[in-house]
């Protein structure tokens, strides 16, 4: 289980093993309610989808929980620990936004363009009771979001020999510091439970 480094805001983990990473997910998904939006970044090969694993796994859902890459945003079923229905809408933003503006259009219009044009804009602004939206690649999209969040960043070693397999790809090696930034009151009171050992069986 990955263990707290420095217990305060932002309230940062090592996760040495993809293991600890899955855990963590699930110790976040204990203290998630209906409404959060949660917004998660780092490099490619940072342990993004481990992550949102682990927060599937913490919220029981049963299907895969896969990069939505090719899909841009998956709709997933699951519950909470008080067996209330969850519903986790795992969103890829790595393609939305793009670079092509209409004159006088900033980056934040392109964006809720994009989203309105997929049908996640008003999910955004405002989820349902009963949903979590899970957003990787989400921090180019902060400012178009609610002002209640949570954010995520995974780091991950790159620097040190032997990271690299001989394809010069990252490899699953090294240990990932994972940084919990809560944005608004209603994620920093829930916060600092995630560094309580029982936190997941709350």
């Amino acid at each position: 289980m990955p263990q707290p480094t420095t217990p305060t805001t932002p309230i940062t983990f090592e996760a040495p093993t993809a293991a600890a990473m899955h855990q963590l997910g699930i110790r976040i998904a204990a203290q998630a309610h209906g409404g959060d939006v949660i917004l998660l970044s780092g490099p490619l090969g940072a342990g993004k989808t481990t992550l949102a694993q682990g927060i599937g796994t913490g919220l029981n859902v049963n299907e895969p929980v896969v990069s939505p890459t090719f899909t841009i945003a998956r709709e997933l079923h699951g519950q909470f620990s008080d067996g209330t229905p969850a519903t986790l809408i795992h969103v890829d933003a790595y393609r939305l936004g793009g670079n092509a503006y209409a004159p006088g259009e900033d980056s934040v219009d392109r964006l809720l363009d994009e989203l309105e044009s997929i049908g996640l804009d008003e999910e955004l602004e405002n989820p349902g009771d009963n949903t979590i939206i899970l957003m990787e690649w989400g921090e180019q999209m902060a400012a178009a979001l609610a002002d209640q969040r949570l954010d995520i960043h995974i780091d991950r070693p790159i620097s040190t020999p032997n990271r690299h397999d001989t394809t010069g790809e990252l490899t699953s090696d090294g240990t990932r510091t994972v940084s919990l930034i809560p944005v608004g009151d209603s994620w920093r009171q829930r916060i600092n439970q995630l560094t309580r050992p029982d936190s997941s069986e709350e």
